[in-house]
């Protein structure tokens, strides 16, 4: 307290003014505090309008219970509520909840508020401008409530000076939208801007999981859609439910994920970290999933009371759920097998470049056009007896091991989802045909993840089985890495490699996991040592196995280059197919390309 000043209660206007400096941020706050009560009202259809990015004027209406004369004089002051029955605060079991959002509006801006209540005869009209409030007055006005905000902020210029772009405060209101439209699958949704329709989305029906799946699709896109897998878990009264991505279904950045707990759009740091521990094995570290996810928990298990924007929570026990969300989606991967994203198909497709007309090279000559020529050389090639076979119809050609009939092959093709093995290309990619396309494999990437899953399996059963080196290979490094990858030999030698100290800055390997085969010995305790950089020392390896055996598989899979015979490849195929997470290797890529003869076939333009 300064000494020429003494202590006052401020005018309610100015304390409103305050308060909606923490709930009104911007309009996307206000549209979403304003939708929120429209879903705690019932409403099965919401309509919003906004212009100038929402600075000028919001409109929300929406045809739920409505609110009478004295409701709307109530839903005007601070913290007056219909929503904490019990004024219970670990009980909060609707969006909305602390009173604030329309007298913290109605403080910064000039507010219009129209009800009527579906068993009342007429609406009634109240006006809040900068914080002065109006008698309720009657109008007319179908079932349901409009709240129509202008001017937001007019009260408090200085709020406007921190506002961006019209079209950045409109893109945050669409993704408000957007998010709060996902948590309520059933309650249409619609967004205009003054000029045009932004958000359209109708109302879905249906099983819960199938409109959920529409209402995603329609807002993540058709590719999440078609490459979603299901996820409905329960562990000791908390529920999660929702939809994840292929692990080749992957972006750049985390704008793809969206969670929410008991309906409400959260950002907890907790619950993201969840959601990329789960997909550590199968995707790289500058990749992030997409992934839609509602937890559902007793409310007294979590407290959503943390902050006026409420997009903070915290759980009474957050290890029980970061343990059901990382178990749940790793199920959920596990149970998908060998399948890829769809989208990686379309990018195959995408890349293939056809040419409408091309013909051999030209050259004139004596004998007519250079075409000509170079066509009846080809015409030659193609008819003439190759070397050292004959060509009556009674020669026949002895069958190698390696030949393919082509009756079995379209049996087993048939048979198994990945096909029969037909080649190998550039001593990297094995080609297979299947009933209906065919599937290129990456090789290396695929063996790597049969390893990595077989190291996983036999350190969960039996052990891991270990092989000694024939000459024991010495690894030279520096006295700090040396020293991290020694602290961790009694962990490693769990997992099959032993390494011991070689003098200063040097460690030797006696041992590896017979899994690897012929590993690189180098490259994997170099690797295995920038692995343990980014591990905090108090962290077993236990807890990061997956990360450890896809290192070690990485430096033991068949590498490209590598010829594999008919027999090499179609067991590689069917491993494939009984392998987990087969559809990816360690760091999130495809392990293969499925294309459809109908994709094909429209390349050529047979289709």
């Amino acid at each position: 307290m300064t000494p020429d000043s003494k202590l006052r209660r401020l005018p309610e206007t100015v304390i409103n003014r305050i308060a909606a400096g923490e709930v009104v941020e911007r309009p996307a706050a206000a549209v979403k505090e304003l939708v929120e009560n429209a879903i705690d009202a019932g409403a099965t259809y919401v309509e919003v309008v906004i212009e100038s990015g929402g600075q000028t004027l919001i409109r929300v209406t929406d045809d739920g219970h409505g609110m009478s004369a004295e409701e709307l004089t109530l839903a005007v002051e601070r913290h007056a509520t219909s929503k904490l029955p019990d004024d219970d605060l670990l009980q909060v079991k609707y969006l909305g909840f602390r009173g604030e959002a329309l007298p913290s509006i109605g403080a910064v801006s000039r507010l219009n508020l129209i009800s009527r209540r579906h068993e009342s005869s007429e609406a009634w009209l109240i006006r809040v401008h900068g914080g002065i409030v109006s008698s309720p007055e009657p109008s007319a006005y179908p079932l349901g409530t409009c709240v129509e905000v202008r001017d937001l902020f007019y009260a408090t210029p200085a709020r406007l000076k921190f506002m961006k772009s019209q079209r950045t405060e409109r893109n945050h209101v669409v993704e408000t939208i957007k998010r709060l439209a996902m948590a309520h699958s059933g309650v249409s949704f619609r967004l205009l801007d003054g000029v045009r329709t932004v958000v359209d989305l109708p109302a879905q029906t249906g099983h819960l999981f199938d409109a959920r799946l529409g209402r995603l699709a329609a807002i993540m896109g058709r590719e999440f859609g078609e490459n979603a897998l299901p996820i409905d878990a329960e562990r000791d009264s908390i529920s999660l439910t929702g939809f994840i991505g292929l692990p080749t279904l992957n972006r750049g950045n985390a704008k793809m994920q969206f969670l929410f707990v008991n309906g409400r759009p959260v950002n907890d740091r907790m619950l993201y970290g969840a959601l990329r521990g789960a997909y550590r094995d199968v995707l790289a570290s500058n990749r992030y999933p997409l992934a839609a996810l509602f937890l559902n928990l007793p409310a007294k298990l979590v407290d959503v009371n943390v902050h006026p924007a409420k997009t903070e929570v915290r759980f009474r026990d957050s290890g029980l759920v970061r343990g059901l969300i990382v178990g749940s989606i790793r199920q959920a991967l596990t149970e998908a097998g060998h399948r890829t994203a769809t989208v990686v198909a379309d990018g195959a497709l995408g890349a293939i470049h056809t040419n409408s007309y091309s013909q051999l090279p030209y050259r004139k000559t004596s004998e007519g056009s250079g075409v000509m020529r170079a066509n009846r050389g080809l015409s030659d090639k193609l008819y003439a007896p190759l070397p050292g076979f004959d060509a009556r119809p009674e020669a026949r050609i002895p069958k190698t091991p390696e030949d393919v009939n082509r009756e079995e092959m379209e049996e087993t093709s048939v048979d198994h989802p990945l096909g029969a093995a037909c080649a190998q290309l550039h001593s990297t990619y094995v080609v297979a045909q299947t009933a209906d396309g065919i599937v290129i494999v990456d090789q290396h990437a695929a063996h790597e993840r049969l390893v990595q899953e077989r190291i996983k399996l036999a350190l969960k059963e039996t052990g891991v089985a270990r092989q000694a080196l024939l000459i024991p290979e010495v690894v030279e490094l520096d006295e700090r890495d040396a020293d991290r990858i020694l602290a961790r030999a009694d962990e490693l030698a769990e997992m099959g490699l032993i390494v011991e100290a070689f003098g200063d800055g040097a460690v030797v390997v006696r041992e590896t996991p017979a899994l690897l085969g012929e590993a690189n010995v180098q490259g994997l305790i170099k690797d295995l040592v920038d692995d343990l950089a980014d591990l905090d020392d108090t962290l077993a390896l236990s807890d990061r196995i997956g990360d450890v055996c896809a290192t070690m598989a990485c430096h033991g899979s068949v590498r490209a280059g590598r010829q594999l015979n008919a027999d090499e490849m179609n067991a590689l195929l069917r491993q494939m197919e009984i392998t987990p997470l087969a559809g990816q290797c360690s760091h999130g890529r495809p392990t293969y390309i499925e294309l459809k003869l109908n994709d094909i076939e429209k390349l050529f333009g047979r289709r």
